[in-house]
């Protein structure tokens, strides 16, 4: 299967919101299973690219936690739509990377979009401060 959109099929690493190859130049062949065709080049991440994203991830932290739960809430259901729009592409992907039917590709990208969909909805879950227990006896503060 050869047809791949150029924006879904990066052969980068995206980290701290640009996209990268390995330090080193290093990269591991992608290959259809069924084929043997090589499909793509990605980087050999090491150690200190895996260090970077944990440092980009950090310092994003306190911009996450200054958006309200309905900029968060509206930040994730625009991803869960772009998955959903995209779900036929990248199906196509995974059925090339891993030699599954696309039905099955498919089905797994619409189960994997619904987890980021029941997040977005846990915002309007938000009780306040203080969300008191069932018993009246225990009280969990929220951060």
């Amino acid at each position: 299967m050869s047809v791949f959109h150029s924006d879904l099929f990066r052969q980068q690493a995206l980290i701290a919101g640009s996209w990268r190859d390995a330090a080193d130049g290093t990269t591991l062949a992608v290959s259809n299973p069924s084929t043997g065709a090589t499909l793509g080049q990605i980087p050999n991440m090491g150690r200190a690219e895996a260090q970077q994203a944990v440092d980009a991830a950090a310092a994003a932290l306190p911009n996450w936690r200054a958006l309200t739960a309905a900029q968060r809430a509206a930040l994730l259901k625009n991803w869960h739509r772009l998955i959903l729009e995209n779900k036929t592409a990248l199906a196509q992907i995974m059925t090339a990377e891993q030699g599954k039917p696309l039905a099955e590709a498919e089905g797994e990208i619409a189960y994997a979009a619904s987890f980021i969909e029941w997040f977005a909805e846990q915002g309007k879950r938000a009780n306040g401060e203080i969300i008191p227990g069932a018993d009246k006896r225990l009280m969990v503060i929220r951060r």
